[in-house]
């Protein structure tokens, strides 16, 4: 980020004044992606969800055995430098909610988007489990009241500065900011759920997936995690909603 930063204005980096637009800058751009999570507001979607899902389908059917292997590598809990297991009162819960497993290395859930309503199933699944509300990579355009709602729940944003079609040259300060934010998702192990969009009429990714997959890649290589589990997920309706 400190790269980009100075790349925008090298002539006037070494002034402290100077340096405050690009720290608004930034921090704008932050917020554009995420918003701090609202356990009051992740509490009451857990309770409508249910009752949402009941009138939208019959059923809603899990794999059982899928389910027990990420539950499993979920269950690995971080030790402590002496081999033992982190005492309960330090692990961390969510109110309302299972207590939230630690895994060693972060989850990452790669899905195949059929409806918008993949997101917030997925994310009451893995809540419901203990794994902890993730943080979803929402494509679509929504409008500023829906988008400050989903980012209290989870969801996370390309900023602004990436709307243009994709292109490694012109991330700038938003793609180092982006790069930025998901290591310190990974690093903190939360899980984070991408969606493998296609372009219509193209057998290629859509520009949000191929904007947020090089993350997880530049991650890896740069160092910012010793490793990652990627978890397929694969979501289907007999009618989508």
């Amino acid at each position: 980020v400190q790269e980009a930063a100075s790349g925008q204005e090298p002539a006037s980096r070494g002034h402290e004044g100077s340096q405050q637009p690009c720290k608004e800058e930034i921090c704008q751009i932050l917020g554009e992606i995420q918003a701090p999570l609202s356990p009051l507001l992740l509490r009451l979607c857990h309770w409508l969800l249910p009752k949402l899902l009941t009138r939208l389908f019959l059923s809603v059917q899990v794999h059982r055995g899928q389910l027990e292997m990420v539950l499993r590598a979920a269950r690995t809990v971080r030790r402590s430098p002496a081999g033992r297991s982190q005492p309960p009162e330090h692990r961390e819960f969510t109110p309302g909610i299972h207590p939230r497993l630690q895994p060693e290395v972060p989850l990452v859930f790669l899905c195949s988007q059929q409806s918008p309503v993949d997101g917030p199933l997925l994310s009451f699944v893995l809540l419901s489990q203990g794994i902890g509300p993730p943080r979803v990579a929402v494509g679509a355009r929504t409008s500023p009241g829906l988008r400050s709602l989903l980012q209290r729940l989870g969801g996370i944003f390309l900023p602004s500065g990436m709307a243009q079609p994709w292109s490694e040259r012109d991330e700038g300060l938003s793609g180092a900011v982006l790069d930025a934010y998901v290591q310190e998702v990974l690093r903190s192990r939360q899980p984070l759920v991408l969606f493998l969009e296609e372009a219509p009429g193209s057998p290629r990714l859509a520009d949000p997936a191929r904007r947020w997959l090089p993350r997880l890649l530049r991650a890896l290589l740069d160092g910012a995690v010793p490793d990652v589990l990627v978890v397929p997920v694969g979501i289907a309706y007999d009618v989508a909603p």
